[in-house]
């Protein structure tokens, strides 16, 4: 059997794997040592796996994953989404789908100190939900609005699954946050505005609620200061070279702790709930970590990445025609993974690839940066997009009076939103590598 036929398999027993519910991290572990022994000996595995796990676990810049988790569960914990929803809706909760756009303006300042879309949707769902029902806001409306504004957990810094990207490619990761900014900013746009011609359209999907006073405001938008002060904080402190990204994140986790702690909303419980919760989700984060190196490591041998990178490399196609067919495969591989185990299961086998062609004359670390905000914003469609959505499944798991079918529904228009900024961003590399100049002159 030739290295070739044998990476094809591995993606085979993967696929199948994972149709069979199989976990991601074991579906492709298996596959990956099997693969793995198949062209190599017992010897050779054994001796992978005896080194494989440790050099993984103890790179220093993984850290900052379950640091930045930790801010988001103190956040969550301590009462501070709830307080960012209140604020936001009583600036804009008096005008028809205002309290739906309230939801998205909460669900970005949230993933600030997140980093999580699912995180960040479950969270904004458990406060905005009620209040928007209570309004009476149409199902439909308000699923798809929350299942889509947790997508900005990810757009907006701090990011996991960026943070993922610059480890894998070796890219700096405040230089991708920066990235980040501006297409996070307009997904934000994007979706207040979707909100506000869905609403003059359809009327009757949401009712205006009654205005707040502006001392009611003003003690609204006292409650969330910290939220503002850790943001500017912990990012001021990177893109100004006081601290490294991992050294932000523990400031932005002790900052998060003190503020909730000062609300006096995070008693023992919580902080137990905080740290088993991070716990989990950084454990089920490496464990994906530890499949998807398996499976590269027997890709490597296969030979298949170069083989894929020189192949399209000689493509007779234009080099954007690539990178859209790229993305397209990333939004149809959300339908079965989610973005960490896309990325990490892709990124070794893509991104030599896309290193070799010439798009717009960019340098190779703006190539890589501009590229890793696209498979970004990708990944983050794939998160609501039909017929799986992850995030839609997080929402309707709360909204469970709400046909997922109807959140499906209300979920295009978003869907338009975010494939008009992705042809943005993919034409035009400079909105994405403004502030990376801005910051990093």
């Amino acid at each position: 059997m030739t290295p070739t036929e044998v990476g094809l398999l591995m993606f085979a027993g993967m696929l199948g794997m994972m149709a069979l519910r199989v976990p991601i991290a074991v579906s492709m572990f298996i596959p990956g040592a099997l693969g793995y022994w198949a062209l190599t000996n017992d010897m050779a595995l054994l001796n992978l796996l005896k080194g494989s796990a440790v050099a993984r676990l103890t790179v220093y810049d993984l850290s900052v994953i379950p640091l930045f988790l930790l801010m988001g569960q103190f956040a969550t914990q301590g009462g501070l989404s709830r307080s960012l929803f209140k604020a936001a809706a009583s600036f804009v909760g008096h005008i028809r789908g205002g309290l739906a756009m309230a939801a998205i303006l909460s669900a970005a300042a949230f993933g600030a100190v997140c980093g999580s879309s699912v995180a960040t949707s479950a969270t904004i769902t458990q406060v905005a939900y009620p209040e928007m029902r209570a309004h009476g806001y149409h199902g439909r409306l308000t699923t798809a609005a929350l299942a889509c504004g947790g997508t900005l957990g990810i757009l907006i810094p701090p990011s996991v699954p960026l943070v993922v990207y610059a480890i894998l490619t070796e890219q700096n990761i405040g230089k991708l946050f920066a990235a980040a900014m501006l297409p996070g900013i307009l997904a934000l746009i994007g979706y207040l505005a979707v909100i506000a011609i869905v609403c003059r359209l359809k009327p009757e999907l949401a009712q205006p609620s009654e205005p707040t006073s502006w001392p009611e405001r003003w003690a609204a938008l006292i409650q969330v200061w910290p939220i503002a002060v850790i943001f500017v904080v912990v990012f001021g402190g990177i893109y100004g070279g006081i601290f490294s990204p991992t050294e932000g994140a523990a400031v932005g986790a002790v900052g998060t702790f003190v503020a909730a702690m000062a609300r006096r909303e995070l008693g023992l419980q919580g902080l137990k709930r905080s740290f088993v919760g991070t716990a989990e989700t950084s454990a089920m984060v490496f464990m994906i970590f530890l499949g998807a190196d398996m499976m590269n490591s027997a890709l490597a041998l296969t030979q298949m990445p170069a083989r894929v990178a020189d192949w399209v490399g000689h493509l007779q196609v234009a080099p954007l025609a690539i990178i859209g067919a790229i993305m397209v495969i990333y939004i149809l591989l959300g339908c079965v993974m989610d973005e960490l185990s896309m990325m990490l299961l892709t990124i070794p086998v893509i991104f030599p690839a896309v290193m070799a062609l010439p798009l717009f004359g960019l340098a190779p670390e703006g190539k890589a940066i501009w590229f890793g905000i696209l498979v970004l914003m990708t990944v983050g469609i794939g998160m609501t997009a039909p017929p799986v959505g992850l995030n839609v499944y997080v929402v309707n798991s709360i909204a469970r009076d709400v046909p997922m079918q109807e959140t499906y529904k209300g979920v295009w228009p978003f869907l338009a939103s975010d494939a008009l900024r992705m042809l943005v961003l993919l034409f035009f590399p400079s909105l994405t590598l403004g502030f990376v100049a801005l910051f990093f002159k």
